[in-house]
């Protein structure tokens, strides 16, 4: 070990960055690393979403057409095979409800719930869920169970 080959300890020691913008005697002065003229030289910019440098950017070069129903309702959609296959694995009983298939992770919360008509039911149960379609309530019902809507 001399002196040539020093150094503190690892972590000891915090180099602050260059200071940009103090004069020219820095080596940092003048344009302060920000190159001549345009958008990025200046103080305030900042480049906005979707800019392309002035070419006509993407969002605006695409057709638009269509219609979006602001109050469209969207269902979560559930098969009586599913439900079925919830009895057979006796995770089910009797009765389902919206709280069990929140719990069971068949649906979200905030999400509405309609039970579809494919596949087939074999025992009784009561379901109550926002919606059925014809078929599953037919199926429900020959199964000898019921069909609630909340």
């Amino acid at each position: 070990m001399n002196l040539s080959n020093l150094k503190p300890a690892e972590g000891s020691a915090h180099r602050e960055g260059k200071r940009v913008g103090r004069g020219q005697g820095s080596g940092k002065g003048g344009t302060a690393t920000r190159g001549h003229k345009g958008a990025k030289s200046r103080s305030g910019y900042s480049k906005k979403l979707g800019f392309e440098g002035g070419q006509m950017p993407l969002q605006r070069r695409v057709p638009k057409f269509g219609f979006t129903n602001i109050n469209r309702k969207e269902y979560r959609g559930i098969n009586l095979d599913t439900l079925q296959e919830l009895v057979d694995n006796k995770v089910v009983k009797d009765t389902v409800t919206f709280e069990m298939l929140v719990e069971k992770g068949l649906a979200h919360k905030n999400d509405l719930v309609k039970i579809l008509g494919r596949g087939e039911l074999k025992t009784s149960l009561k379901i109550s869920v926002h919606k059925f379609t014809a078929s599953a309530k037919s199926a429900i019902e020959a199964a000898g169970g019921e069909a609630i809507n909340l």
